[in-house]
Formats: C-alpha cells, structure tokens, sequence
C-alpha cells in the first residue's frame, strides 16, 4: 500500500513519468492510478484533444505506439491509457520500440491486469530504466482490514474492529467489492463517525449476530447454543450464506490454530505477524487453543474437509446444508 501511496503523492505533485505500466492480480490499486492520472494530469478544457482512452480488445500494439507518438495540442502533454492492456499479451513486447524512447510530452499509461509481463525481456527491462513499473498483489486478510481503515480515516471515519471483520469475512479481499460498499456507507453515514457493526448490518445487510465471523467465535469459544442457532440462520438463508464460503473460513481459522499451537512465542505480536491477522483477535485464537489440543485440531480439519467433499456431492446423497452444518458441528464440539 505504502507504494502506491508514493505513487499517488508524486501525481498529485505533477512528478510524472512517461510511460506506466501498470500489472498484476490486484485490479483495485491499477484503476486507482490510472483513474487518478486521468483526472490530474491534464485541465478540463485540454482533455477533449489530449487525453485518449484506448481498450486492448479493440487495437493493437501498433495503434497504441502510433498514438502515443502524437503531439499535444495547445497543452504540454498528451496522455493515453490503454484500459484491458492483458487482452495483447501475445503481442505486449512488440511495445518495447517506444518504451525505449518515449516522447517526453506523452504519458502513456498500460493497465495490464490479473497479468504479468516477464521480467525477464526487453520490456520490462525498459519500462525499468524509462518509466514506472508497478505490480499490483493482492492484500492478505490482515493488510485488508488496515486498508478498510485507511481509507475510512481519510475521510474522517472510524471503524470498530468487528465490523471490519464482518466486511472482510462477507465480501473476502475484494478491494473493489469493499470500496463500493463503503463508498454506500460514507453516503449515509455523516463524517466523524465510528461506523460499528449495526451500521454494517442496516446498510450492507449483514448481520451482526449470525455471520461467519461470530459462527468462528462460537466455536472456539465451544459456545454450543449460539453455533447451532447461527447455522440454523445460515440454513434459513443460505443464497446470503453459502456453506462453500463458511467451510472455508472455518479451514482457514483452524489451520491458523494448528500454526498457533506450533508457535513458540505466542506473544501478540509475533502471533499477528505469522497468522496475518490483527492483534486485536488474537486473543480468539489463545481461549481456542484451551479448547482444541493440536491433535484434535488435526481431526477438525478431517472433519472439515470430509464436509466440504459432502457440500459439493460427494459421499454424500444430496445432504441439505442445515443436515451437512449440524454434522460438522458435533464433530468439531465433541
């Protein structure tokens, strides 16, 4: 995140460089830059002869050089931005004669994404020397929950840890996913304000009390009453709560707990740096430890995927989700 914060401060500041190619898994970050070099670099009155926008389906290689080799008109620069640069991947190195020599009043900006060009070959090695090469990865669970209150704090917002899990558990590491919903929230929630999870639940439609995050909480808590009456809730709504999705997270939770039980220092620290997590629920994963030795963790995780096998039809005759949940928990509380 911290690059491209840098990234962005620099086009802020008119630093720009020639050419930017943008690549990588993490599509958010790549519109973020180049919708930010679309808006910045050029004023209003010069965008509607100097900026051209470009989709990698519709052109080739040879149309985006020969753009990007034209001169600004009553403006200092040009810029061009190929959106869906990916969909040229067979032919993306025949880009490497302009990047060697790119006109000074271009700013020619490739967004390449869920693709990487080789590091390897001419062009990235060019890009290297000439322009900006960013690779753009995916946020781990942990890093979302610290981006969800960054951008949140730019705008003068809180949130309560619990209901940044609820975001991360219900809309994964999406970022785009995230953002839309709080762009909703940031419209009906005035500034100023520590959005908790009754406001996740009124405006996003996620509920507090019955979601995979508290279903977790239950069972490491061996809270047998309120795990049954969230899966009983999930079986009652299962289009809003997938069985795929909880399996899941619950392999998940329990593969971190098989880690925790492995760890020497279990200080907070150290465990929120190896499991990736935030500090604030390591203390789930200390009161579950208490409650599942390694060696029944190690039976859960049997249990789990013998689940997830009879969610998807196998060894099992078309079990409703509701019979598949209820199984799983008694072999996990028992």
């Amino acid at each position: 995140m911290n690059e491209v914060l840098q990234i962005l401060d620099s086009i802020k500041k008119r630093s720009y460089h020639p050419v930017y190619f943008l690549m990588g898994d993490e599509g958010y970050f790549i519109d973020k830059i180049s919708k930010t070099l679309e808006q910045n670099v050029l004023a209003p009155e010069e965008k509607d002869f100097n900026q051209t926008i470009l989709y990698g389906r519709d052109v080739s290689v040879e149309d985006i050089i020969g753009t990007a080799k034209r001169f600004p008109m009553m403006a200092e620069k040009q810029v061009v931005i190929v959106k869906e640069a990916q969909e040229l991947s067979r032919t993306i190195e025949k880009l490497v004669s302009y990047v060697e020599h790119p006109l000074d009043t271009t700013l020619l900006v490739i967004c390449y994404k869920y693709k990487k060009i080789d590091k390897r070959k001419k062009l990235y090695k060019a890009v290297q020397k000439k322009g900006l090469i960013f690779d753009s990865k995916k946020l781990y669970e942990n890093q979302v929950s610290d981006w969800i209150r960054s951008v949140l704090g730019d705008n003068s917002y809180k949130i309560e840890a619990k209901a940044t899990q609820m975001l991360v558990e219900y809309l994964g590491t999406d970022l785009g996913k995230i953002n839309n919903e709080l762009d909703k929230l940031k419209l009906i929630i005035p500034g100023n304000t520590t959005i908790t999870p009754a406001h996740i639940e009124e405006h996003i439609g996620i509920s507090k009390d019955f979601n995979n995050f508290e279903l977790r909480k239950a069972i490491g808590k061996r809270d047998m009453t309120k795990a049954f009456k969230i899966i009983t809730y999930f079986s009652q709504n299962p289009k809003d709560n997938p069985i795929v999705v909880t399996i899941s997270l619950l392999f998940s939770f329990f593969s971190q707990l098989m880690q925790y039980h492995g760890l020497a220092d279990k200080s907070k620290k150290n465990v929120a740096s190896v499991l990736r997590i935030n500090p604030y629920f390591v203390t789930d994963f200390t009161e579950a430890s208490q409650n599942y030795p390694m060696k029944k963790v190690s039976q859960v995780i049997h249990s789990l995927r013998k689940a997830d096998m009879q969610s998807k039809g196998v060894e099992a005759n078309s079990l409703p989700q509701n019979d598949i949940l209820k199984e799983l928990l008694v072999a996990i509380m028992c």
